[in-house]
């Protein structure tokens, strides 16, 4: 279980500011749900003193996720612009009171939200579409190029292909990058001494590993599915082979296998075992 703090527990039983502003001043829309994170921003902005009046979010992941999206929100209500772009990654978990270093990705996520917002916003290109243009795919799993790597290397001061996949995924899917990650962290941090190897997979007995299925599928995907109307139950899991069954307004639902795939089966991979499959039985 992460070792989450009182005040990141209560901004994701209790979000702030849910939701979506019509006629949005700006907006952002980052991540990739299929990835399993995924958050949409939308402010409200006066155009004379160009503060920030509203601010809104949608999210698709975990309680970090949730917690970090609702506490950005707040940090940047009647900010003005110029303001609310100094936020960082960092300030947002040192608001929540910390976060797990496997979760800072979550905040990396709130941070990239509010800097593409503004850039459309002020007609500017959009910080993610840059690092594409300029960059080269280098985790191909969770499509992360090396500028945005180098990125996240020298603001955060990391260290360790760990460190890298703890805020920004990279490196956390077949681990082919691992070598090119590597070299990023030499080339951006200066280093010549070779670089601890990102551990391993332990392997899992059965018994933990059924523990953590039902445990991320408590912590991470059923609240998210309640919020919604909808229900997730999980009914066997036989190997790698996990069967659950939707409930409530997930059941029946036209994007149900779109759920089951990109949102159950990417969590638990990403928490659990890279070779889940996660079928639905009706």
């Amino acid at each position: 279980m992460w070792d989450y703090s009182n005040k990141l527990y209560d901004h994701f039983r209790n979000p702030k500011n849910v939701g979506e502003i019509k006629n949005p001043d700006a907006f952002a829309d980052v991540g990739n749900i299929t990835c399993g994170d995924a958050l949409y921003l939308t402010l409200k902005i006066d155009k004379k003193t160009n503060v920030i009046t509203d601010a809104k979010f949608k999210t698709f992941g975990c309680a970090s996720a949730i917690a970090s999206s609702s506490v950005l929100t707040e940090l940047i209500i009647g900010k003005t612009i110029e303001q609310a772009r100094k936020i960082t990654n960092k300030d947002i978990a040192e608001t929540l009171g910390g976060l797990p270093r496997e979760k800072m990705h979550c905040s990396v996520m709130g941070q990239e939200a509010l800097e593409k917002a503004i850039a459309q916003y002020l007609g500017e290109d959009a910080p993610e579409e840059h690092m594409h243009e300029e960059g080269k795919i280098v985790c191909t799993c969770f499509g992360i190029t090396d500028t945005q790597i180098g990125k996240v290397v020298r603001e955060n001061n990391l260290k360790t292909v760990e460190d890298v996949t703890n805020f920004c995924k990279a490196g956390g899917g077949c681990g082919q990058c691992h070598a090119d990650i590597e070299e990023i962290i030499r080339q951006t941090t200066g280093s010549q001494e070779p670089l601890p190897a990102p551990p391993k997979k332990k392997h899992l007995t059965n018994i933990r590993k059924i523990a953590l299925i039902e445990e991320t599928i408590d912590r991470d995907i059923r609240p998210l599915m309640e919020a919604d109307g909808g229900g997730i139950e999980l009914i066997d899991i036989i190997g790698n082979r996990v069967l659950v069954a939707l409930r409530g307004n997930c059941a029946g639902c036209r994007t149900a296998q779109f759920t089951i795939h990109s949102g159950v089966e990417a969590k638990l991979r990403e928490m659990v075992d890279d070779d889940i499959v996660v079928e639905e039985v009706k």
